[in-house]
């Protein structure tokens, strides 16, 4: 076995081997980029290495200075964790001439399943079913267009490299193929540095489910059962489940043989993923799944299986790296319970999942997890910033049950009980959507999401209490005595009568003033638009008890730089404190104007000044955080100024201005 080894990644997969490698007494190396310098991966392991600055482009997509980082600390071999340089089989390549051990499959097998249009043609040869589609050489518009007519609309647009969405357009009409065509190439070239398509017939009711195969260098390979990812969004996975809802034994041996037989066809080493895309109008069905991709790494989702199964799949991989044998035959394989796995995301569901970045001032996860009921997953702790150069995971969530009820009734729990201030996030989408009726009673596809997405996304009513709570922190009447100044403590005293302390908050419509009175006896009076009350809060010992006409609201508080955060049952309402020594200047400010709403690159740009435009016509589009994101005019217009193509842009940098509309005399 191995005595030092080097996790090539960053954020919660890199934790997670340390964690296990600690377990096995192999001490690890961590790498990191300036923007890493401080993660919680970089503090976990026992050796760390700077390889170069924030841009992956720069860092963690630079095989030289991993390797070189290796060699530096004496490391045996290479862990990838998932994406980046998990599946280049150059880097394989390189890591093995550097007398290096890559903890996974060969730079062959790698190759062999890489392009999805070679794998697909391959496992055909294996008697693999693979779904209808074109997966030839030509990619020339006017082929891709005619094979796509052949096939029958709607089709699917899939890069033929790399994965998890990325490069994947559906098309419902010949009209959009062009359109689409080149922003899935745009896409898959940014993501994978290769742009080819492949075209496929769009299954109407699909589901995703996957089987996780593992191989050792002796011949053996075996299944540890299948996943269901089907809940998905923009393609990419929310909600992993595993096993399948309403999955029959008939049609379990059915897919994991037929994931097997694809391992065993490219003679599979290590931890890999059979990808299978499935029809399920009429339920599940023997012969109604195809082959889709392999995925020839550990994968994000792993810990469910690895609680239906009570194995660790990273020792797996760390022993058949080492030369050691499979540790379990198939029919030693345990199947025990339900497992189900939520990726919390710093993002904002109500304005189309756009990723958000800002410090967790505040992170708390289930008290469940001490007691091993949840597992949590995670990079980041209280205080880390969610970084514009990497995926805005927070968290992954898992929970394991008896059956899928207790496991739904599990993950509800834990999503309440997570508290996370100073971003916003996808917490209360997920919630939604495990009490989704579709979800709850198994019946789930790929189209869910999309189907349900406004009911899902239905922005939170603010709680009663909480916006009291916030003004009454804002005030800082409500801070511990010892941590009040004699001046602080005197707010709200006067001789003859009780003053009222102002708070102003921001509101999407401007200021708000509110005036805050105390009362004596824990009691105090607001004042202010939609607000006039008398209200008792008290510290219980962990939330504030807020009482009054039509309250009883508990809560904790969490100050922020610039406001308040009212955490309860899972989400958190943010409330935004105004210097009113700036509500001046800030009211003078004024333009019609687009701003980035994160930093990013301008990977296109639509029309150029001059144009007049109308409302909701694409400008441009703009990419952060691995994905594109078309920027829309907001009314009709002429446009004065846009920004060029390839700049890279600060968030609130301005994109687009607008002329000023004439006045109606002619001004």
């Amino acid at each position: 076995m191995f005595s030092r080894i080097l996790i090539a990644n960053r954020g919660e997969i890199a934790c997670r081997v340390i964690r296990t490698a600690q377990k096995m007494g192999i001490s690890t190396i961590a790498v990191y980029s300036e923007a890493d310098a401080h993660a919680l991966h970089v503090a976990m392991a026992d050796e760390a290495v700077y390889i170069g600055p924030s841009p992956v482009t720069d860092s963690y997509l630079r095989a030289d200075h991993i390797i070189a980082a290796a060699l530096q600390t004496g490391a045996e071999a290479i862990h990838p964790g998932y994406g980046f340089l998990s599946e280049n089989p150059g880097f394989v390549d390189a890591v093995v001439k550097a007398g290096l051990v890559f903890i996974g499959p060969s730079a062959d097998s790698i190759r062999a399943m890489g392009l999805k249009d070679a794998a697909k043609r391959l496992m055909e040869k294996a008697g693999v079913p693979v779904v209808p589609g074109y997966h030839g050489e030509a990619q020339e518009l006017v082929v891709l267009a005619s094979k796509a007519r052949e096939i029958g609309y709607p089709v699917l647009i899939k890069a033929r490299a790399g994965g998890g969405g990325k490069g994947m357009r559906k098309v419902d009409d010949p009209d959009d193929f062009a359109e689409a065509l080149g922003s899935a190439r745009r896409e898959a070239k940014s993501a994978f540095g290769d742009d080819r398509v492949l075209v496929e017939k769009y299954i109407a009711k699909p589901r995703h489910i996957e089987v996780q195969v593992f191989g050792d260098n002796h011949g053996n390979v075996v299944h540890l059962y299948e996943r269901d990812c089907s809940l998905q969004r923009r393609h990419q996975k929310v909600i992993e489940e595993a096993p399948a809802p309403g999955i029959t034994a008939e049609v379990r041996a059915a897919m994991t043989s037929a994931a097997v037989k694809a391992a065993q066809a490219i003679n599979y080493s290590g931890a890999g993923t059979i990808e299978f895309i499935v029809d399920a109008t009429e339920g599940l069905k023997p012969d109604r799944f195809w082959f889709m991709e392999m995925n020839t790494r550990l994968q994000v989702e792993h810990p469910v299986t690895e609680m239906i199964t009570g194995l660790d799949l990273v020792e797996w991989q760390l022993r058949v790296a080492a030369g050691e044998k499979l540790p379990l035959s198939q029919k030693q394989i345990p199947l025990n319970g339900h497992a189900m796995e939520a990726r919390l995301y710093a993002e904002d569901p109500s304005k189309s999942f756009l990723p958000a970045i800002g410090t967790l001032h505040h992170l708390a996860f289930p008290a469940a997890v001490m007691d091993g009921l949840v597992r949590i997953e995670t990079g980041v702790r209280t205080g880390d910033t969610i970084s514009p150069y990497y995926d805005p995971m927070i968290a992954k969530l898992v929970v394991h049950g008896n059956d899928r009820a207790a496991a739904l009734a599990a993950m509800e729990s834990a999503l309440l009980e997570t508290e996370i201030a100073g971003t916003t996030t996808n917490a209360r989408f997920l919630a939604a959507l495990i009490r989704d009726d579709g979800f709850a009673t198994g019946d789930v596809d790929t189209g869910l999401i999309d189907r349900n997405l406004a009911a899902l996304t239905v922005p939170a009513a603010v709680d009663a209490g909480a916006r009291e709570l916030a003004i009454l922190f804002a005030s800082d009447l409500l801070r511990k005595p010892s941590l009040v100044d004699p001046w602080t403590a005197m707010r709200g005293y006067s001789h003859n009568s009780n003053l009222a302390y102002p708070v102003v908050l921001e509101d999407s419509g401007g200021t708000v003033r509110y005036g805050v009175t105390v009362l004596g006896d824990d009691r105090y009076a607001i004042s202010g638009p939609g607000i006039a009350t008398e209200l008792r809060v008290r510290h219980e010992p962990s939330s504030w008890h807020v009482t009054g006409k039509g309250i009883n609201f508990r809560a904790k508080a969490i100050t922020l730089p610039h406001g308040i955060a009212i955490i309860s049952k899972g989400a958190a309402a943010t409330f935004t404190v105004a210097d009113p020594f700036l509500l001046a200047e800030a009211a003078g400010h004024s333009g019609d104007r687009l701003a980035a709403p994160m930093p990013g690159l301008v990977k296109s740009v639509r029309v150029a000044a001059g144009d007049t435009v109308k409302k909701g016509q694409i400008l441009l589009v703009l990419e952060a955080m691995k994905m594109e994101h078309s920027i829309t005019a907001p009314h009709d217009g002429k446009i004065a100024e846009i920004v060029t193509e390839s700049m890279q842009v600060k968030e609130n940098t301005a994109l687009v201005r607008f002329e000023e509309a004439a006045l109606p005399d002619g001004r």
